[in-house]
């Protein structure tokens, strides 16, 4: 039987395995919302992977903060299993999880997945991994693991960066920290003196600083929605593509910013 939210092409045994579809082969609600958020992330990653097979005889994509692997398996599944070459990568701190992944890459036939217990950091120098890779991806990492994600990806060179982030609590901190007198110097300080204010604008000038660091590395940056917001509310999805060609500008943004919001010492993360 056809599930019409399922794509033909795509394993049952794995959805089975992912627990999106039930033992008996159906779709509940919340797999459904899930399913439909990883498959429009695919529409976004999709033309990326044709774009590193163009360039590459054996591309690497590295997921990072990898979770289940939902994604690498759903990229696998629906696009380089059908090919002789391309390699996902999991990286993922819980064991356990690492090797459960093994495990059902190994039932599946997926010759080409690799999972390792790694942290980000851990894994820029990991001898496990290639000098460079092709696309680096993370999905929801959460608060600081978006930013490791994007300085592995600038030390890999990686043609094309997706991020998801989550959770960004450390600038929302700092921001805390110096609203006093930054409401006494600032008519600005306005947008984050309330908490939930804080907190929001804390989410919008960490992405902004992040796009502005990617710019800065020759990359172009498209910011966009992942899904509706009736299905997420972390919802902000950046796309990274490699131009080498750095904004000019960027550094000195970035500089501007940090000084204006008095965000000086997080300098070291997004200025390098």
């Amino acid at each position: 039987m056809t599930i019409p939210d399922i794509r033909p092409e795509q394993s049952a045994e794995l959805l089975k395995a992912l627990h999106i579809l039930t033992r008996d082969g159906k779709l509940n609600q919340d797999s459904r919302r899930k399913l439909k958020q990883v498959y429009h992330l695919y529409n976004f990653i999709e033309p990326l992977l044709d774009e590193a097979f163009s360039a590459s005889q054996e591309p690497v994509l590295v997921d990072h903060g990898a979770g289940k692997s939902y994604l690498g398996f759903i990229l696998y599944d629906l696009f380089l299993k059908s090919r002789d070459a391309g390699k996902v990568v999991g990286i993922e701190t819980r064991a356990e999880l690492v090797q459960s992944s093994r495990r059902l890459a190994d039932k599946l036939g997926f010759q080409r997945m690799r999972f390792y217990d790694l942290s980000v950091e851990a894994s820029i120098d990991a001898e496990v991994l290639p000098p460079t890779v092709d696309i680096v991806t993370a999905l929801h990492a959460c608060n600081t693991a978006t930013d490791d994600a994007i300085r592995f990806a600038l030390h890999k060179q990686a043609r094309s960066i997706v991020l998801v982030p989550c959770c960004q609590a450390e600038v929302a901190a700092e921001l805390r920290k110096y609203k006093s007198e930054s409401l006494s110097q600032t008519p600005l300080a306005e947008i984050w003196r309330h908490p939930i204010h804080t907190r929001e604008f804390g989410s919008q000038i960490t992405n902004v600083l992040r796009c502005l660091l990617l710019e800065a590395h020759g990359y172009s940056v498209t910011v966009t929605e992942l899904v509706g917001w009736e299905h997420s509310m972390k919802n902000e999805l950046i796309i990274a593509r490699r131009n080498d060609h750095p904004r000019g500008n960027a550094r000195a943004r970035i500089e501007a910013l940090l000084d204006e919001l008095r965000l000086r010492s997080l300098a070291p993360r997004f200025l390098y």
